[in-house]
């Protein structure tokens, strides 16, 4: 059998279990083998029934020699199934499960089966038990199965549709049995510099443990076959990520030049003095600038830090070398922001400054795209209205992607090609751990704006729960005859504008008209048309709307320095990252500010994010325990960002590991410059990415 071998073919799968496979990513013989499983279980203490010790965990080969269903007592639903197993010795084992159904029709007499589980004694039948125990039913049609599943280290696979577990163990032992794998595509001297297996051995190993590996180290990752399976993939993908990173730096780009004209305008632009991390900051992306090949680089800054600025003086020295400006953000909302403030920055600076969203005006979009490929406008501020086929930039120099988490690969991509290799900054206000931020982005270099203006004072953050809303409502009212302005926002439930709609609506009632029917209450959401929400945000802006309640819509590119208390209604169903978000729409003023998060009740997940905010306003600490909480591939949002789905690698255990395959990736394509026989290597390096790791990683091209 070859690796490619379509699994419809093998033994014992055919098109009806093909098609099931298939629908979880798994085509070929390869792809079944690098489905790696989830735990395992120790299931070495094969012993016949006479032999079983209460409170031991055991397996047990027996056959059914009776078996019975009866409903709960008192007519509760379900029924208990209890099973009494024989094995040709004197004494019996009794085995139940409750809501057994499911097992009735398989466990009938004469059956054989293996039960692996905890032992009791059952004192009313004067006979061993095993309550829920794991059975598998040993009637396959080749005997030898039969001791894959008892007497080994026997590995859990997650099932497949009627796929299961032990099904996916004999499949797997038969494309073991058959298949040649080819040769070890990592390098021998990054191979045995690192202790690790071949991946012959790592593949057997990892579906059929060799005796003596320990159980421990299996369940956590740690065994040397499932060390190199997780290495591989990070050294791969490090690779893929250095080589495109490499190749952007070859090619040619626009070598800006920083002169006394640009540094006065933006002096004259600057509205505060910036921080010391602003202006180092600033100073990485002007010498990036400088150079002759593409600037691909990340800001990253917490919430209120101070990016935008930053990106306001890039914006600067591209103008005065005659080039043009892209900005691209993920709602109208944030583009409209963005456009007002950059309008007030470049205005005096002389610089046309235009706004193309998808809800402009026929009209409007043909004059605004004129003004763009004419290189009347400067800046041009939009959403993926700003990418469509048919607007042409003039002489377009630097790219701009705010909140980059929010666009794919592609629409990067889309905006890069308006010109002839722009420079990219793209900015980002979700921290992101400094290691996992390399490794995600690793095609472009990071710089991090690490404090905040200065006068801002820290939010205080309280949890209360919903009873003692009124005495928010009075800490709120005391706030505003201080001249200070609230939000309070409602949470979107499962993708439904409209439920937050109403809620928002219910309370902004309720909130105008019973509990502050002296002061203006504004109302802001998702179903409102652009120009409504805009109007909304100016009145709260300008100070004639005191408390503005809203859904999300406000969570990022709200700058309103007056305001200075946050409620979050419902906060248990908002993520750590979105309230951490929601929260930095206060704080940016000189006043003291405050977040109250309000709940009716909490899970044990939901009070941890709650205690995580309450203690501490690091956005990279939040990150990390936003992480934790719900694991990397949720966390990044994967498939939308681009970033390349690990089957087997988790960010979060595995950084150890990350660290180690990002050197070895690093020091091969540096050495490859001066050694023959690493070039080679390299060489075949590129080819295995292509081949085997391209459909993995989407657009990351290397060579």
């Amino acid at each position: 059998m070859d690796p490619t071998t379509p699994l419809q073919f093998v033994k014992g799968i055919g098109p009806a279990r093909a098609q099931i496979l298939e629908a979880k990513g798994l085509l070929t013989a390869a792809d079944l083998l690098f489905y790696l499983p989830f735990r395992y279980e120790d299931r070495r203490n094969v012993k016949p029934i006479s032999e079983l010790t209460p409170g031991e965990k055991a397996v047990v080969l027996a056959r059914v020699e009776s078996s019975k269903l009866t409903r709960f007592a008192r007519g509760r639903g379900g029924q208990v199934l209890e099973v009494r197993f024989g094995d040709g010795r004197p004494m019996h084992l009794l085995a139940r499960w409750f809501h057994g159904e499911w097992l009735a029709n398989s466990l009938v007499p004469g059956v054989r089966a293996a039960l692996f589980g905890k032992v009791e004694f059952d004192r009313a039948r004067g006979m061993m038990l095993m309550v829920q125990p794991e059975t598998e039913i040993l009637q396959s049609l080749e005997e030898d199965e039969e001791t894959l599943h008892t007497g080994r280290m026997v590995p859990i696979y997650e099932g497949a549709g009627n796929i299961s577990t032990r099904v996916l163990r004999v499949l797997l032992n038969r494309i073991l049995h058959q298949v040649t794998l080819p040769p070890d595509p990592l390098p021998a001297s990054i191979r045995e510099r690192q202790k690790l297996p071949t991946l012959d051995e790592a593949i057997r190993h990892v579906h059929q443990p060799p005796p003596g590996v320990e159980l421990q180290l299996l369940n956590d990752f740690r065994s040397p076959a499932q060390t190199r399976l997780i290495f591989d993939e990070f050294f791969w993908m490090e690779c893929g990520l250095a080589l495109k990173r490499a190749r952007g730096r070859a090619a040619n780009g626009i070598a800006f030049q920083v002169t006394a004209r640009s540094r006065e305008q933006i002096k004259k632009m600057l509205p505060f003095k910036p921080t010391p991390a602003q202006r180092r900051v600033t100073q990485e992306i002007a010498d990036d600038m400088k150079q002759p090949s593409p600037m691909h680089r990340l800001l990253q800054g917490d919430v209120g830090s101070g990016k935008t600025i930053v990106a306001a003086q890039a914006a600067v020295i591209a103008v005065e070398n005659g080039h043009q400006v892209a900005v691209l953000a993920p709602t109208e909302i944030l583009a409209t922001q963005h456009y007002l403030y950059f309008e007030r920055l470049f205005k005096p600076l002389g610089y046309n400054t235009v706004l193309l969203t998808g809800s402009a005006t026929a009209k409007e979009k043909q004059q605004l795209k004129r003004a763009l490929s004419t290189g009347f406008a400067n800046i041009a501020v939009g959403t993926h209205a700003l990418i469509q086929d048919d607007v042409e930039f003039h002489k377009l120099g630097l790219a701009i992607v705010d909140e980059q988490h929010r666009f794919g690969v592609v629409q990067r991509l889309r905006l890069f090609e308006k010109g002839a290799n722009p420079d990219v900054l793209v900015m980002t206000a979700t921290p992101i751990p400094r290691t996992l931020a390399l490794t995600v982005y690793g095609d472009l270099d990071l710089s991090v704006i690490d404090q905040l203006p200065p006068g801002r004072k820290a939010i205080q953050t309280r949890h209360v729960f919903e009873e003692k809303i009124e005495r928010i409502y009075s800490f709120v009212a005391k706030e505003i005859a201080a001249g200070r302005q609230a939000y309070v926002v409602y949470p979107v439930v499962e993708e439904s504008e409209t439920t937050a709609m109403k809620a928002a609506e219910k309370a902004h009632q309720h909130l105008s008209e019973v509990v502050f029917p002296a002061l203006t209450v504004g109302l802001l959401h998702g179903k409102m048309t652009p120009d409504e929400k805009a109007a909304s945000m100016e009145r709260f802006a300008r100070g004639e709307t005191q408390i503005l309640v809203s859904t999300t819509v406000i969570e990022v590119g709200v700058d309103v320095p007056n305001a200075s208390v946050m409620i979050v209604e419902d906060a248990d169903r908002f993520g750590l990252s979105q309230l951490h978000q929601l929260r930095g729409r206060v704080g940016r003023g000189a006043h003291q500010s405050y977040c109250i998060l309000v709940t009716r009740k909490l899970t044990e997940t939901a009070h941890q994010r709650i205690r995580t905010l309450v203690d501490s306003n690091d956005g990279f600490y939040i990150a990390e325990m936003d992480m934790k909480l719900r694991g990397p591939g949720e966390f990044f949002g994967t498939r939308q960002a681009g970033i390349p789905g690990l089957r087997f690698a988790n960010l979060l255990r595995d950084a150890d590991l990350l660290d180690v395959a990002r050197r070895e990736a690093i020091q091969l394509i540096e050495s490859s410059r001066h050694d023959e026989s690493m070039k080679q290597a390299l060489q075949q390096v590129v080819r295995h990415i292509k081949e085997h790791w391209q459909r993995q990683y989407g657009l990351i091209q290397v060579g």
